[in-house]
């Protein structure tokens, strides 16, 4: 199977794993179907389904289908189907994060850190708890840009715009009181039962080695390879950070590690020595979420 996927894929594979996509949703959401799950469950696949052209834009994948097949199979494991709006709007804002920030146009990320600045900013409006997102934001700025101070206003700006729009929209609905509990640094209460998540062990311990292995040989790597993968690890222990503090039982967080997980483990896979560790990996992969879903759905654990 690995040599199957390790094939070049191309653009117009893509609608194939998105068809697989919302066949996934369509089967988690047929059996609790109304208005309001029906817009989650677009959200969320317009978010994950932006997730395949992320990775042409990323360029990690070297064109093969495994990143795109794992990124599937993550998302099938991890998807629970009941998916919280917040949930579901990170995933989306991620995607166009992911986008905008990857671009190999100099010029296009420094005139969209406005946009970057107001997608931050609905982030955190929809799921407070995403904020290391802003200081990710702002540590890519602060290492790639030459005008630091510039773009930082911009990304500023862009977070100033959408708030005032939103305390606008607010008052004039009447919504005039504080919520003390949207503020989400109070409540950082780190999970201490990882029963549930045992069948994702060998999952975390590949990645801890695929990191070992990229630090092991840096000076191996392009530096346009080093530039997007550092990129790629910063952003993930961003997501990383939101999952210790307030996942708790929400495993639905777990989603948003799942497109870098797919990049960095198929980056793994594709540079093992032998041919049978990368086939044994990638069914450990799969075996380990199937016994995911199957603990999660049927609470075996």
């Amino acid at each position: 199977m690995f040599k199957l996927l390790s094939k070049e894929s191309n653009i117009f594979s893509i609608p194939v794993y998105i068809g697989c996509l919302l066949l996934v949703v369509l089967i988690f959401n047929i059996l609790n179907f109304n208005t309001y799950e029906a817009i989650v469950a677009g959200i969320t696949f317009l978010g994950i389904a932006l997730g395949y052209f992320c990775f042409h834009s990323i360029a990690l994948n070297y064109q093969t289908h495994l990143p795109l097949f794992l990124y599937t199979f993550f998302i099938f494991g991890l998807y629970p189907g009941n998916l919280d709006i917040g949930i579901a709007v990170s995933l989306l804002t991620n995607s166009f994060l992911l986008l905008l920030l990857t671009s190999t146009d100099e010029d296009i990320r420094k005139k969209s850190y406005v946009l970057v600045g107001s997608i931050v900013a609905l982030n955190f409006i929809f799921l407070p708890t995403t904020w290391p997102m802003a200081v990710f934001v702002i540590i890519h700025v602060i290492a790639t840009s030459q005008r630091i101070a510039l773009n930082l206003f911009r990304f500023l700006l862009g977070i100033i715009l959408i708030a005032f729009s939103y305390f606008s929209i607010m008052f004039f609905f009447q919504f005039t009181s504080w919520n003390i509990d949207y503020f989400p640094f109070g409540k950082m209460k780190p999970m201490t039962d990882y029963t549930k998540l045992a069948p994702l062990l060998p999952v975390a311990l590949m990645l801890i080695y695929a990191v070992y292995d990229h630090f092991t040989n840096y000076n191996k790597k392009s530096p346009i390879s080093r530039y997007k993968y550092t990129f790629l690890l910063v952003f993930s222990v961003a997501q990383l950070i939101t999952i210790i503090l307030y996942m708790n039982k929400s495993y639905e967080y777990l989603l948003l590690l799942a497109f870098p997980s797919s990049i960095i483990l198929s980056r793994m896979m594709r540079f093992l020595p032998k041919y049978w560790m990368q086939e044994v990996c990638l069914w450990l992969i799969m075996i380990s979420l199937i016994t995911f879903k199957a603990g999660t759905y049927f609470d075996l654990f």
